[in-house]
């Protein structure tokens, strides 16, 4: 039987985004699913029309949600998660709800303090308005190009906006923007005593969304887990849109090689 690859999309992306992603595993012998988040609706057109499903969900919902997806497969998977989907895969990781996880990009989770102002510009769409907290919202073209763009031309970035872009529930980017001064936050990782699979964390040097910054101090915050593999990629000269642009299989390549070293 062969392993199966979720992938997990972010905020703001469809799900149908992955589809490349899917058919280039399937190829290389893997099972592929890429489920939405709770609220995401079958296609990019129905889930713009009717977003309303997405309305305050939040980190700990969409996390069950994939717990329950998990549950329901033979094995234990291997998850790969981008941006917000890299959050929650290192949540199912930690939980040994799947066997190795691969976190590109990753919205940070709780215990990091650094804060760029590039990270904070990306969130303002939605962090501007406290109202936002329970509804969702969506990006122009001109904010997608600063937060996912800001490394590819005007006409590729306007592209993948038209292409893939949906409303994104404002309540994880909050739960995340305070999750250091909440004692019980959803965007709380064990980092330190999980024994767990082995983890991917990666980092494109121009991202404005997750900054290479933020997620170096993610993998600060693993160092003493010395019972789990932790590795780090960096991949020079990319920004958020990485796992979208002309640029996606680079990157993929790279996943499918970290994989094969671990046997998986």
């Amino acid at each position: 039987m062969p392993t199966h690859v979720v992938f997990i999309h972010g905020l703001w992306i469809h799900s149908a985004a992955w589809k490349p992603w899917q058919d280039l595993f399937e190829e290389k012998g893997y099972a592929t699913s890429a489920p939405g988040w709770p609220g995401d609706r079958e296609t990019v057109e129905e889930t713009r029309a009717n977003p309303d499903g997405l309305d305050n969900q939040g980190i700990a919902e969409i996390c069950h949600h994939y717990a329950d997806i998990i549950a329901g497969l033979d094995e234990k998977p291997i998850v790969v998660g981008h941006s917000f989907g890299g959050l929650i895969a290192q949540e199912l990781l930690a939980n040994d709800l799947v066997a190795a996880a691969v976190a590109i990009d990753p919205a940070p989770i709780k215990g990091v303090k650094v804060l760029p102002f590039a990270q904070l510009r990306s969130g303002f769409p939605v962090l501007g308005n406290p109202a936002n907290k329970s509804r969702t919202v969506a990006l122009t073209e001109k904010q997608f190009k600063y937060a996912f763009g800001n490394v590819l031309t005007d006409e590729e970035s306007d592209a993948l906006h038209a292409a893939w872009t949906i409303p994104g529930p404002g309540r994880p980017l909050f739960e995340d923007a305070t999750a250091n001064f909440v004692r019980n936050s959803p965007a709380a990782v064990n980092t330190h005593t999980a024994v767990r699979g082995p983890l991917l964390l990666t980092s494109g040097t121009e991202d404005h969304t997750v900054p290479e910054s933020v997620t170096l101090a993610v993998v600060k915050l693993y160092a003493d887990n010395t019972a789990s593999v932790t590795d780090y990629h960096r991949y020079e000269g990319k920004g958020h849109s990485l796992t979208l642009d002309d640029g996606w299989k680079d990157v993929a390549d790279d996943v499918l090689a970290w994989l094969a070293a671990q046997e998986l």
